[in-house]
C-alpha cells in the first residue's frame, strides 16, 4: 500500500466519524446557506502565492506548532498571498476544520481547503466552513469521480485546484476540463520531491489554464525557476511556517513578476 493509499484510508475513517455526528443533509444545508465563495485570482503581473497553514507533513514530521493559525494567515495576507491554504487532514498533517474556521474569521483572502477529497460530503463541509477552493488529487480519483467532483465544486461556487504529478495525470486533468492545474513536485506515493517535475509537465498544460507549481519551493530562486518554466502561481508551506517572518517570506515570493 502506497503512502497515498494509507493517508486516504485514515481520511475515510475520520470522515465516517464526522458523518455520524453531522449527517449529510445538515452539512449540505449549511453549505448552501453559507456566504458565496470568494473569487479566486491566481494569475496576473506578479506570481500568485498560495500560502499554507501547515503544522506537519508525512515526510518531515513536525514543522511548526502554529498555536494561532488566524494570526499566521493574517501575516500571509498582509504579505501579499493570493490565497491561503489550510490543511484539514488530522492524522498526517495535524490539521482540522477548526483551523479553517479560525482562518476564515481572520482574513478576506480566498481559502483552499487542503485535504484528500474522496466523498461529496467533504465538498459540502468545505463550503460550510468557508472554503473557496478545494484540492482534487488526480492520483486519488478515477475519471468519473474527477468529473463529478469538479462539477460539484463548481455548483457550490468553489474553484478546484486539480493536482497532478505525471504526464497521464495532466492528460486526465485537461480532458475533464480542469481550469486550474497544479503539478506537485512531490510523489505522494513515495513522498520523494523533484523540483524539476513542474518543468517536465508544464508544457502539457494548455496556456488557457492556470498553472500552479507545488512542493519543493523553498527559496525565491526556486520560485523564479518554476515561474520561468511557466508557473502562474506557487503553493508554499514548509518554507513559510519555518521562516520566522512569514509575512516577509510571502512578500519575497509574491514580488516576482510573471512577465
Amino acid at each position: 500500500m502506497s503512502v497515498l493509499d494509507q493517508i486516504i484510508e485514515g481520511v475515510r475513517e475520520d470522515l465516517a466519524v464526522r458523518q455520524s455526528a453531522h449527517p449529510l443533509a445538515e452539512v449540505e444545508a449549511a453549505a448552501r446557506a453559507a456566504s458565496p465563495a470568494r473569487p479566486v485570482q491566481l494569475t496576473g503581473e506578479m506570481l500568485g502565492v498560495i500560502a499554507e497553514v501547515k503544522r506537519r507533513s508525512p515526510s518531515k514530521g513536525d514543522l511548526a506548532t502554529i498555536p494561532d493559525p488566524a494570526s499566521l494567515a493574517a501575516a500571509y495576507e498582509t504579505g501579499g498571498a493570493a490565497a491561503i491554504s489550510v490543511l484539514t487532514e488530522q492524522r498526517r498533517f495535524s490539521g482540522s476544520l477548526a483551523d479553517l474556521d479560525a482562518v476564515r474569521a481572520s482574513v478576506a483572502a480566498p481559502l483552499l481547503r487542503k485535504d484528500f477529497m474522496v466523498e461529496p460530503y467533504q465538498f459540502f463541509e468545505a463550503r460550510a466552513h468557508g472554503a473557496d477552493l478545494v484540492l482534487l488529487i488526480v492520483a486519488a480519483l478515477d475519471d468519473a469521480q474527477l468529473a463529478d467532483f469538479l462539477s460539484l465544486g463548481e455548483e457550490l461556487g468553489m474553484t478546484a485546484l486539480v493536482e497532478t504529478h505525471t504526464e497521464q495525470e495532466v492528460e486526465r486533468a485537461v480532458a475533464v476540463g480542469a481550469e486550474v492545474i497544479g503539478v506537485n513536485n512531490r510523489n505522494l506515493k513515495t513522498l520523494e520531491v523533484d523540483l524539476a517535475q513542474f518543468g517536465r509537465l508544464a508544457s502539457l498544460i494548455p496556456d488557457t489554464c492556470t498553472k500552479v507549481a507545488e512542493s519543493g519551493i523553498f527559496t525565491v530562486d526556486d520560485a523564479r525557476r518554476v515561474r520561468d518554466e511557466g508557473a502562474d502561481a506557487i503553493l508554499v508551506g514548509e518554507a513559510l511556517v519555518t521562516h520566522g517572518d512569514p509575512m516577509t517570506a510571502v512578500t519575497g515570493f509574491s514580488s516576482l513578476r510573471t512577465s
